[in-house]
Order: structure tokens, then sequence, then C-alpha cells
């Protein structure tokens, strides 16, 4: 996932807010569990990363559910390229929703999706666990950082959902002269 730069300011607040609510109050300080985490809000900024997969046809995927189907079945990409990327983006997507804007879980499951029969919580562990056995430790994202991605997603959704406190109660000079408007 290509996000914003090492030095941009807000790639740097973001990390500050991981790094404090995920040592601090999680204790969770595996430093390339922290940068993957930095990453997936620096990515997720740009909205189109969010529903980034899409089907044979070429249509934007948006459910979960779908995603999953073509992981397994569609696609040209050779299979195991395929699903480690699907998987990969379904774990994700999932942490992302589940942790930083749970509330819009219940706006989605309101236009009766098939999504409304999965467990998010359940598939962001399960495709992040596929994505590291597809990966080795020399992959980016390496696969131990998966691993321990699935085997902590529910403190990984805790903590997401501390760091959007934190940004929530931040003030606009917390960023220095960073305005996200002009950048």
């Amino acid at each position: 996932m290509c996000s914003l730069p090492q030095d941009h300011p807000l790639r740097r607040w973001f990390a500050a807010l991981i790094e404090t609510s995920f040592q601090e109050e999680i204790g969770i300080s595996e430093p390339s569990v922290l940068e993957y985490l930095t990453e997936l809000l620096t990515g997720f900024i740009h909205m189109e990363r969010i529903n980034l997969l899409c089907d044979g046809s070429g249509r934007k995927i948006e459910d979960v559910a779908e995603m999953l189907s073509e992981a397994e079945l569609g696609g040209t990409a050779v299979p195991e390229q395929r699903r480690l990327r699907y998987h990969l983006h379904i774990g994700d997507f999932t942490l992302f929703w589940t942790g930083v804007y749970p509330e819009n879980l219940r706006q989605l499951h309101r236009r009766r999706s098939p999504d409304d029969l999965l467990d998010y919580f359940d598939q962001g562990k399960r495709s992040y666990a596929i994505a590291s056995n597809l990966s080795t430790d020399d992959s980016r994202p390496p696969a131990s950082v998966l691993q321990q991605l699935s085997d902590q997603f529910e403190y990984c959704v805790y903590g997401l959902g501390l760091v959007r406190r934190q940004w929530e109660q931040s003030g606009p000079g917390d960023l220095g002269s960073f305005n996200i408007m002009s950048n």
C-alpha cells in the first residue's frame, strides 16, 4: 500500500497516535506491526484505496463476501498472488472499518448485502492468517506481521478505536503548521 512519504506531517502524526495507543494502552510494541498500522491509516486516507479491488469486469468490489469470492474464484492473476492480494486487502478493510469507523458497519448492513452474514472480526483474523500463509518473511508485508495482525486482531481493532478518539480530541494545532487541505 503506497501512502504518504515517511516525513509527511500527517504520517508522523498517525505514527505518534498509534505508538501512544498501542504501546501505552494495549502493550503492543512490535515496530513492524505499528508501522503497518500507520501505513494502513495513511493509505486509507485516499478513499479509492478502501475499495481497491475490482471484479473481472473492472467494477469496484464493496462487499467482503464478494471479495472472498473473487479471492478464491475470480481474476486472471496467478491464484496464489490473487489470493494473497485479496486476503491482505480483506484483512485491512475489516480492520479499518471495525477499528476506526464501527458505526459505519451498521449503515453498510442496512443496505442488505451479503456481508450481513459475515462477522468482520472473524473474517479479518482469517484473511490475515491466509495472507500470512501465502507470504514469507521476505515479502512486504512480512508473513510474521500478518500473523501478528491475525493473532491480535481484536487488540488492533481496540487500538485503532483509541487512535480515532485521540485524533477527535486533538486540537487543530496538534499537526503543527500542516494543513490537510493544502497537501
